[in-house]
């Protein structure tokens, strides 16, 4: 279900989200947005920490991925040599 609420901007910058939809989202203090304006659309996208479970299936991914590639651990320090030279 859509709520609809309205919010004013404080002199500081700041918009209050409406208790009811922080509630139904579970924001709290301290989430952090991605915002994001376009024309006279401003968008506020949650962010959140993925879980440890989240992260182990990523890592069984990317492992996965390298072994297909036919990577190994030895391949892995000159990698992040040229990656740490290109910032």
């Amino acid at each position: 279900m859509q709520q609809v609420s309205t919010a004013k901007l404080s002199s500081k910058g700041q918009i209050v989200i409406p208790e009811p939809i922080r509630r139904r989202l579970g924001l709290v203090s301290g989430d952090q947005f991605v915002v994001v304006g376009e024309g006279d659309v401003v968008i506020l996208k949650s962010i959140r920490a993925p879980s440890l479970a989240q992260l182990e299936g990523l890592l069984k991914e990317v492992r996965g991925q390298a072994r297909k590639a036919g990577l190994t651990r030895a391949d892995l320090g000159p990698a992040v040599a040229r990656a740490r030279r290109r910032r």
